[in-house]
């Protein structure tokens, strides 16, 4: 039984879509205004994974992601790097696509824009007009918080308390503190849109009501993003997706990732503290940032680490040889002798208790770093059978190993791992060279009686993949 953790109710709840056997899901990207930095990708990476086991447990899944593509900072950016706004969007909504291509990030089934829906936004403002939920003042379009009873039941906070704590500067024609912009004013910018309030643009918090109810319905099932985004940007989505469709809930399940920090700060574009995807790709493969990010529980804050990505790199390294011994001793001939039938019957029980310990870490709200613990134990499993003095490939072990084989490819594509084979760099005479170097010091160590040293060098021999 699947169990999430719903923000919008703060507990973990059975997972049930509305519709049976189907599951729609919204994601919150990227303000297309830079490259996308590691606190995106890692957005992407743990949606990622949550989509590819709803796959695996037969849902058939319904992926929406949207890109901010105007806002003011998106302007001023477009003036920096002398782009129109259009070339600029473009630019960095390619380099996106193309960075979580490279993580193995499956695309969303629909990439949306905000300038690809201003009808459906200015459709929406006009009934939350009609509906008495918004007003107009010079040009601009506000949600009035007040007349939404339910205002600030996702994130736990209550209207007194927000107003009267709020920094906000009152503007003079906003008629609480805490209404938000629909539609902003934009007459003597380069790029806007004819509306009935006058020219201008959308907020950011229409955009993503207005492309989730026409992609996803009035109502669906998950909508993620980042713990950054629960106040304000999906308080105010609900406030006015249920306000304009007079559903409830407009989404049944609220899921979000935690943020990536650096010294205690959130990663992000505004504090200039961050590493773009790129920049880490060019340091680490893309299975090793992936991996980075799977081995913490998704609502969990990462403090961010090089040293981390480099322990990453280590641990990956000792799934991908496991993945490459089955591979080539798969392709082996066998013997004809048989070995112990029973010794076999108890290690498929051990695939068996693998498997259920890892589908239980996932449907315990997508835990993807228990699920990566037991992932490790089960190539264990297999070394630990492949090692043996005893091993012999005869009908027996080939069935079992066939069976180890399947369960860790399936580990591979829920947890969207490539592991592919290292690229040789090196050439073959250097390699035995230095294996045959290596094989003289643990020698060496044996004749003097230093066992503990040359059993670390056979146990990490046999880890890298050489026997």
């Amino acid at each position: 039984m699947l169990n999430v953790y719903n923000t919008l109710t703060g507990k973990k709840e059975e997972f049930k879509p509305f519709e049976q056997g189907k599951v729609r899901m919204y994601v919150c990207g990227l303000t297309v205004q830079n490259y996308s930095h590691l606190g995106h990708i890692r957005s992407a990476i743990n949606y990622d994974v949550i989509r590819r086991y709803l796959e695996y447990k037969g849902y058939e899944v319904t992926y929406v992601q949207n890109f901010t593509d105007i806002n003011e900072k998106i302007v001023a950016r477009a003036k920096e790097e002398g782009l129109t706004v259009q070339e600029l969007a473009e630019k960095y909504s390619r380099a996106y696509l193309e960075d979580i291509e490279r993580l193995n990030i499956k695309p969303a089934d629909v990439f949306c824009s905000a300038t690809e829906n201003i009808k459906e936004i200015q459709d929406m403002v006009k009934t939350l007009i009609d509906n008495g939920y918004a007003y107009e003042a010079d040009g601009n379009v506000y949600f009035s918080v007040e007349k939404f009873a339910d205002y600030g039941k996702l994130s736990g906070r209550k209207l007194e308390d927000m107003e009267a704590g709020s920094r906000v500067k009152v503007s003079e024609d906003k008629r609480h503190p805490l209404d938000f912009a629909l539609w902003k004013e934009a007459a003597g910018e380069e790029v806007n849109w004819e509306s009935p309030w006058g020219k201008g643009w959308p907020g950011w918090h229409i955009e993503c009501s207005a492309m989730s109810i026409k992609y996803l319905n009035k109502r669906f099932d998950i909508h993620g993003g980042g713990t950054d985004l629960i106040f304000p940007h999906h308080e105010n989505e609900i406030a006015q997706s249920e306000a304009y469709s007079g559903e409830k809930p407009f989404v049944k399940y609220w899921l979000h990732n935690g943020t990536v920090d650096i010294k205690g700060e959130k990663m992000s574009k505004s504090l200039g503290n961050f590493f773009t995807t790129r920049e880490l790709l060019e340091k680490f493969e893309a299975d090793v940032v992936r991996y980075y990010v799977l081995t913490k529980h998704y609502h969990s804050p990462i403090e961010f680490s090089m040293q981390e990505l480099e322990n990453s790199r280590i641990s990956l390294a000792k799934l991908r040889n496991v993945k490459e011994n089955l591979k080539s001793i798969l392709q082996e001939e066998q013997v004809d002798t048989a070995s112990e039938e029973q010794k076999y019957l108890e290690f498929k029980k051990t695939l068996n208790t693998r498997e259920k310990d890892f589908m239980a870490a996932m449907d315990n709200d997508f835990n993807s770093a228990g699920a990566i613990g037991v992932f490790h134990e089960l190539a264990r499993d297999i070394n630990g059978l492949i090692n043996n003095t005893e091993f012999k490939l005869d009908n027996n072990t080939r069935s079992v190993l066939v069976e180890a084989d399947q369960l860790f490819m399936l580990f591979i594509r829920i947890l969207g791992f490539k592991l592919e084979a290292r690229t040789q760099v090196v050439d073959d005479k250097l390699i035995n060279e230095l294996i045959d170097y290596i094989l003289t010091i643990r020698k060496d160590a044996r004749e003097k009686k230093d066992y503990k040293l040359a059993d670390e060098i056979r146990d990490k021999l046999v880890e890298i993949g050489i026997e």
